[in-house]
């Protein structure tokens, strides 16, 4: 499983190939997070842009279908998640 990330965890291309867990908190609409999964994810590029303002600045990691799907339902858009690199 792989993500982009944002700025802020990008690092000037140092943060390719580091490795976190993440695990969904919140959305939008209840019982979007499947409560209890973490994955580990490798960045693999750089995210050009956002949908979403992240609640740290320029802290975003954008999610490949299949490990977004790993921790939320495949129905929603955009989740709040919690990461770690490991």
């Amino acid at each position: 499983m792989f993500g982009a990330a944002g700025e802020g965890i990008w690092d000037n291309g140092a943060a390719c190939g580091r490795e976190y867990e993440v695990r969904c908190i919140s959305a939008a609409a209840p019982r979007t997070c499947i409560a209890g999964r973490t994955i580990q994810i490798k960045i693999v590029d750089r995210a050009q842009s956002s949908p979403s303002p992240p609640s740290s600045p320029a802290t975003s990691i954008v999610l490949s279908t299949t490990a977004f799907r790993a921790i939320a339902n495949a129905s929603a858009s955009l989740i709040n998640i919690e990461f770690q690199q490991v």
